[in-house]
């Protein structure tokens, strides 16, 4: 079997209804992507940088839970806290020297758990390693953006 075989394609459509609000499909969801009212929004959703690290806190329950079972480490009440630090000049065109996303993102799982530190220490270097979206935000993915004309 190549490695082609075992690739799965995800894909969403996405309708702007202003111009800070979208509406997203994935399969049989739906989801609202908004600004808050001080970024020029309706406050009607989280918005972007708030949904992909939403997007890492999911994929890290995910991970954690399945590579705890395949150690054989029980695991309680699981929670996850994620936060960073974004410079919006670049996004609002005000300075070209700062990258336009997060400059920098911290997560703690907090976990109820028999296990000792050690064991929850290659826990947690085995869910960085496996989680995809994590993998995603950690390395360069090719990314290409078509603009067209209906």
């Amino acid at each position: 079997m190549s490695e082609a075989d075992h690739i799965q394609r995800f894909a969403i459509s996405a309708e702007s209804e202003s111009e800070t609000k979208t509406v997203v499909e994935a399969r049989d969801f739906e989801f609202v992507i908004d600004e808050p009212t001080a970024l020029g929004g309706t406050n009607d959703g989280p918005n972007p940088v708030e949904y992909l690290i939403g997007a890492w806190a999911g994929c890290l329950n995910v991970v954690v839970h399945t590579v705890g079972e395949e150690r054989g480490i029980d695991l309680e009440n699981v929670e996850i806290e994620i936060q960073g630090d974004l410079d919006p000049r670049k996004f609002l065109g005000a300075a070209d020297d700062v990258r336009a996303g997060y400059q920098e993102l911290g997560v703690t799982i907090h976990v109820e758990s028999a296990a000792d530190q050690e064991t929850l220490d290659a826990l947690s270097e085995a869910v960085e390693e496996r989680c995809p979206v994590g993998d995603n935000i950690g390395n360069p993915t090719p990314t290409d953006v078509t603009i067209e004309a209906n």
